[in-house]
């Protein structure tokens, strides 16, 4: 055999010859018939290693196994090449040295060695891929589906078991968009579009109330709608002031309600730092808000829960409710029928003791007869609950000897401030007295007796007092 030839062509019955191998070309021969200068030439050509290429037992194509440097040969005369691996390398000035990761090569199936090579490499898919495809496919589906759902229902908030209280709050000047997206942010409401009907059906889009609502998750949407149009229904943020309370007593109910320090209040409610803002302040006596603290019930959700905050809010609401009426108006007849030149100040001051002795629709207008009766002819009110005001509770017989502004049985005409924050009706009772002749009444008033008498003269109430108390001792005798 020439040193042309290839060492693998023949019948397979020849042994292998050695030849030198050029450890700088992949390709240490050729196909049978070319040159050694043909061959010497081809080796020149390729410096680097090649592409490895398939050969085919029948001359089709077939790929080279292994990737470490085997050398593998078909059997029907193919061109025989050297297929160069990552580990694999060829060295020796007449041997031929190949690493392999198989520790023995197995024979053929004609009977002879085959060459050693490396175990098939089984190419596998990255596990990194796969995830990545499965979360790219989670990540579609879960994109399509609240797509989906947004096209459907588009305000879909919060998923809340049904049957659950929660609190929603509802800023002041809140939009119909924002109310609903309130809504379903808690889980209250499921659909928007369910919860605009029920509005439509009870012509409600202008009627909807801010504050702060305690709803049950999955209720019925003309039920909240109806709440809605009702008002707040949750004590969370809320300060409700009743009737004919003071200033110190409105301080102490805001530090329970709302956590405002009741002296920081009290600090704060002077008539000199709102008088600018609320011109009916600039006749007020000692400094005082006394009587302007409009008695209601303010929901200051969403709101500054500061002092100036909530005394802003209650002169806001008194300046709201008196502006309705005909102050002027009542004040002219005032001065007509009694002589007295009365303001919208003394009103007030009136208004709040009538708070105090009234305790019927009946009596208001009755015991503000009594005291523009006694004003208009010079006496003394003589009324208790001015002193009370003083003594901050109940009033003795000594308590009435005693020097204070408040004494109205000691100082004729009105104290120098109201003595409480009245309601709207006893403000009203004070501009429309009742037409009588009374100068004097009693209200007792307890568990098993009652008593409103009102008399002309002293001597009768004198009497009717006397009687009054023979009565109610009676009744206790009864009860015990």
């Amino acid at each position: 055999m020439s040193k042309s030839e290839s060492p693998h062509q023949g019948s397979g019955k020849k042994r292998h010859r050695r030849r030198r191998v050029n450890s700088t070309s992949p390709h240490h021969g050729s196909a049978r018939g070319k040159s050694k200068a043909a061959s010497k030439h081809s080796a020149q050509q390729s410096k680097s290693k090649v592409r490895r290429k398939p050969t085919g037992r029948t001359g089709s194509s077939k790929p080279v196994t292994g990737g470490t440097g085997s050398i593998k040969a078909g059997n029907t005369g193919s061109s025989q090449r050297v297929s160069a691996g990552n580990t694999g390398s060829f060295s020796g000035k007449g041997s031929k040295r190949i690493q392999s990761s198989s520790a023995h090569a197995r024979p053929s199936k004609r009977g002879r060695r085959a060459p050693m090579h490396a175990a098939p490499v089984k190419k596998r898919f990255p596990v990194g891929g796969v995830l990545l495809i499965i979360l790219l496919v989670a990540g579609v589906g879960v994109g399509a589906f609240f797509g989906i759902r947004y096209l459907l229902h588009p305000y879909e908030g919060a998923r809340v078991e049904d049957g659950q209280e929660v609190t929603v709050v509802i800023p002041d000047g809140s939009s119909g968009s924002e109310i609903v997206q309130a809504l379903l942010d808690a889980g209250v409401i499921h659909s928007s579009k369910d919860f605009r009907k029920a509005v439509q059906q009870q012509n409600a889009d202008q009627s909807l109330r801010s504050g702060t609502y305690t709803f049950v998750t999955g209720s019925d949407c003309a039920d909240i709608v109806r709440q809605l149009v009702a008002g707040p229904n949750s004590a969370e943020g809320q300060l409700q002031v009743p009737e004919g309370l003071t200033i110190t007593q409105t301080a102490s109910l805001v530090e329970s309600s709302l956590g405002i320090p009741s002296k920081e209040f009290l600090a704060q409610a002077k008539a000199s730092n709102y008088v600018k803002d609320y011109p009916f302040l600039a006749s007020v006596g000692n400094d005082s808000l006394e009587g302007f603290l409009y008695p209601k019930t303010y929901d200051l959700s969403g709101r500054d829960k500061t002092a100036d905050a909530v005394i802003r809010l209650m002169l806001d609401q008194y300046q709201s409710e008196v502006n309705g009426l005909d102050l002027a108006g009542a004040e002219k007849k005032l001065a007509d029928r009694y002589n007295l030149n009365v303001t919208d100040y003394d009103i007030l001051k009136l208004a709040s003791i009538i708070e105090k002795e009234a305790t019927n629709e009946d009596d208001r207008p009755k015991v503000s007869s009594v005291f523009y009766n006694r004003l208009s002819v010079g006496k003394a009110l003589e009324s208790d609950a001015t002193m009370g005001y003083e003594t901050g509770g109940a009033v003795t017989s000594d308590d009435l000897t005693k020097e204070s502004p408040y004494n109205t049985y000691l100082h004729k005409g009105l104290p120098p401030t109201p003595i409480c924050s009245p309601s709207l009706w006893n403000i009203q009772a004070a501009m429309e007295p009742a037409d009588t002749d009374y100068m004097y009444f009693f209200i007792i008033e307890s568990d098993n007796y009652s008593k409103h008498t009102y008399s002309k003269t002293y001597e009768e109430h004198d009497s009717a007092y006397a009687e009054a108390l023979k009565e109610q001792a009676a009744a206790n005798g009864e009860k015990k």
